[in-house]
């Protein structure tokens, strides 16, 4: 089993290079080969976590590689899997398989979407797999190469600025990252271990100064904060976020459902990857820093989300929003709280990517995304009347992203809140508010879309095709699968999330 996770890392590079030798004139065979990639990665996904056991807190030992890379650094291509990867090694396979079906009707260089597309998953499962801290940060970079072409090259009317945006304030937040790699590297002595994130987690640098600008530092609390900018930016954790609704409003529709739903959930990884582990002691002191922050960001993700007319960037400051709450649960280290952020993770990429397909499917047909038009005339109007089974499932979509009991949204928000309530109450309280402003903005939005009369617009609006259904049934069933039971999702973590809260708990 152990090369499985070679199998899930590398066919969408087989079948990148697969669609690169079609000829471009044969569009259809190139999406059909995309679809095929994408389909028999998620299932092995799948077998995947048919293969895991979740008795076991640390990485399957049985769903590990390990060879050497660049032997004269101690640089090795390691991968593994724990219980905090593997549900989000799923959710990317399923979204890539669902954005290749939303992506049926890109016309543009449709060779060169899907060939970037498939190099974008395999970067991303690259993240999520990486054990070697110098591999995990060459798959954070390469993702940016595809999410900057297909921002710039498929994007809106303001793609460029989007893309470039997107491009320079992930990359600085990597620039400080990769400083805080090369000072792990220096700090361990150079060893076989000193790119092995496994073996440096457990608060080895506790004790250790660094001397800089004339003065000695605490090298764990340096070094924790360089970590932090480099995650803090990809969640992202306000002020960090203004990259964010520029990139998702100028973004096709399939690669804002991947941004949401996969590559934010990259910046919690980290912290609960790397920044947490490596260094407990300064992530447990500056807790209550990551809570005031999360609270911030749940709030004003909430009322931005509120004045918004274009519905795209509504949904994109919801999305700060709910990943505020992630904040939230991690900073609390307790069991709910941080059960509660992980699985929030896996539930908002699942709601999240409802939310922007179905305005893709609008888009679509209006090709606009105005709640009300910039001239003050009403962009939608009586959608519910005149296009029921788009409403139905839009309906499901959003009330899976406000929390309604029976959803997914709800049983990790309320997970959230009973960890911090204890450790961080005012936060707590003040955090509650952001759901009934996300309760606001969301209704709101709908009554003024979907209800009132059908306006002329709309009635040219054709309801939803048997593909577009087709590929937001899974999305639909998981929102209310896993808000009825989400018990197969916290099985997987619960070992691994409890071996992470242990060593926190060392320096509590």
């Amino acid at each position: 089993m152990s090369g499985l996770l070679n199998w899930v890392l590398w066919f969408p590079v087989i079948g990148m290079i697969a669609v690169l030798c079609v000829p471009g004139t044969k569009v259809q065979t190139i999406r059909y080969v995309t679809l095929v990639t994408t389909a028999i990665t998620f299932l092995l996904t799948l077998v995947l976590y048919a293969s895991f056991d979740t008795e076991v807190g640390g990485m399957q030992p049985h769903l590990s590689f390990k060879m050497p890379w660049i032997s004269q650094f101690h640089i090795n291509y390691s991968l593994g899997i724990d219980g905090i990867s593997l549900p989000m090694i799923i959710l990317t396979g399923l979204l890539f398989l669902i954005c290749t079906l939303s992506s049926w009707t890109v016309e543009k260089n449709v060779k060169a979407y899907f060939a970037l597309m498939l190099m974008l998953q395999s970067s991303v499962f690259g993240v999520f797999m990486a054990l070697d801290f110098f591999l995990f940060y060459v798959y954070w970079e390469v993702m940016l190469l595809p999410m900057f072409f297909l921002i710039g090259i498929w994007g809106g009317e303001n793609r460029e600025y989007a893309a470039i945006k997107f491009f320079l304030y992930t990359f600085f937040g990597s620039i400080i990252m990769l400083v805080g790699i090369i000072a792990l590297y220096y700090a361990t002595g150079k060893g076989e271990d000193s790119f092995n994130i496994l073996a440096l987690q457990g608060g080895q640098f506790t004790e250790m100064t660094i001397h800089l600008f004339g003065t000695d530092w605490s090298f764990e609390r340096l070094f924790f904060w360089a970590m932090f900018l480099g995650f803090a930016i990809k969640v992202p954790v306000f002020p960090f976020h203004t990259w964010l609704p520029h990139a998702h409003v100028q973004a096709p529709t399939a690669v804002s459902v991947i941004l949401a739903g996969v590559l934010l959930k990259m910046g919690t990884y980290g912290f609960l990857r790397i920044a947490f582990p490596i260094f407990p002691s300064a992530a447990v002191e500056y807790a209550h820093v990551l809570a005031i922050l999360g609270c911030i960001s749940v709030i004003y993700g909430a009322f931005c989300a509120m004045a918004q007319n274009d519905v795209k960037k509504l949904i994109a400051y919801s999305s700060v929003s709910h990943m505020g709450f992630v904040m939230l649960g991690m900073s609390a280290m307790t069991t709910q709280g941080m059960n509660g952020a992980v699985l929030q993770m896996f539930n908002h990429g699942t709601s999240t990517a409802m939310m922007f397909l179905m305005v893709g499917v609008l888009y679509e047909r209006s090709h606009h995304r105005w709640i009300v038009k910039p001239d003050g005339t009403k962009g939608y109007g009586g959608l519910y009347t005149h296009m029921p089974k788009y409403s139905i499932i839009f309906i499901i979509g959003m009330f899976a992203s406000l929390g309604l009991p029976g959803l997914s949204g709800f049983i990790s928000e309320a997970l959230i809140f009973l960890g911090i309530f204890n450790k961080f109450t005012t936060i707590t309280v003040i955090a509650v508010l952001g759901l009934l402003v996300g309760a606001a903005y969301l209704l709101w939005m709908f009554k003024r879309m979907f209800f009132g009369e059908v306006s002329d617009e709309v009635k040219e609006y054709d309801d939803m095709n048997k593909r577009e259904i087709g590929y937001m049934i899974p999305l639909c069933v998981a929102v209310i699968f896993f808000g009825i039971y989400p018990m197969p999702v916290l099985n997987i973590m619960r070992a691994s999330v409890g071996e992470l809260l242990t060593l926190l708990a060392k320096y509590n």
